[in-house]
This record gives C-alpha cells, structure tokens and sequence, in this order.
C-alpha cells in the first residue's frame, strides 16, 4: 500500500507575480529524507469557447519554445475572482468574446511532477462579441476552427499546447455522453 509522504519543512525560493518556486523536505517510505522541488501557483482557468460550430482559439508567441501557438484562451487563477470570474476574464481580455453560459466541464493538473496547480476548463456558449484586453506582455490573435480543422492541426503537430490537449479531450469525453 502506498504511503503519503510526511512535509517537514516548506520554502520558497523564488517567487512572482505568477507562482512560487518551493522546495519541500519530506520523509521517502525508505525513512530518508528528501527534497521535492515545484512550482506552486494559485491554479488556472481553461476556457472552450463555442461559436456558431466553430471554437474560438487563440494564435500567440510562446517565447520559450520560440514558436507561435494555437490554444483555448486562459490564464492563472486572480486571487480576489471566483473560479467562474477568472474563466469570463480570461476569454474576455484573450478573445474579446463575452459568455452567455460558462460551465465547467473538468480539470487537469498540466504537469504533475513539476507543478501542484490545478487547471479549471470550462465550456463558453452564447458568445457576444465585446472587446479584447490584453496584458502588455501578450499578442494575441483570435482565430476560428471547426471539430475538424482542430484535429487535423492535432495531428500535424500544429496545436502542441499540452494544457490545450487536455482541455479538448475533457470536451471529447463530455461528448461522449
């Protein structure tokens, strides 16, 4: 049987605006100590927006894999929102698109040996068109797919985004149903 590991001590080594880099001591099931280190952050909200057939992604630079990237809009989690106030301004300030209905259709942890945070995805419908607002940081252009164009860019390596690729195989399984 699988035992938790015992946290001795918590620290944090760097930290930002967007997450902290930790380093835990913990006692292995051997009895040893160890250390673990990750990043730690508030979390994420993913959003699927749905329109007219078509989702709404977005088109940015990625600048540590140098190389542009089609993804759902998204972004960390703001401290003073809700989970729901997070996903609307994320879509929001990415896509300029405001949601009628916002349901969340699952969650994800992107990277479970590196990271604790947990991604919120939501599914967007009854889109009006508002007004983007964007970070100073960010270039970010809309753009509309079709289920089909999606996944053929799944294939041709054109969507590479993980966080991206998980979102779209919770919608994939709410499909299901």
């Amino acid at each position: 049987m699988y035992r938790k590991y015992q946290k001795v001590s918590e620290k944090i080594v760097e930290s930002n605006p967007y997450w902290d880099y930790r380093v835990d001591e913990y006692i292995l099931p051997n009895l040893k100590q160890g250390k673990y280190y990750y990043v730690h952050t508030p979390g994420s909200a993913m959003v699927i927006p749905i329109l007219d057939e078509k989702f709404v992604m977005t088109n940015q630079y990625r600048y540590l894999n140098r190389k542009m990237s089609l993804e759902f809009p998204g972004g960390g989690l703001k401290p003073d929102y809700s989970l729901r106030e997070n996903a609307h301004l994320e879509l929001k300030q990415e896509t300029g698109y405001v949601a009628g209905e916002l349901i969340e259709i699952g969650q994800f942890n992107p990277c479970n040996g590196l990271t604790d945070e947990i991604c919120y995805v939501f599914l967007a419908k009854n889109l009006e068109l508002s007004k983007q607002d964007l970070d100073e940081s960010e270039e970010i252009s809309p753009i509309l797919l079709s289920k089909s164009e999606i996944e053929s860019k799944i294939k041709k390596g054109e969507i590479w985004d993980g966080m991206t690729l998980a979102s779209w195989s919770l919608y994939l399984a709410l499909q299901e149903f």
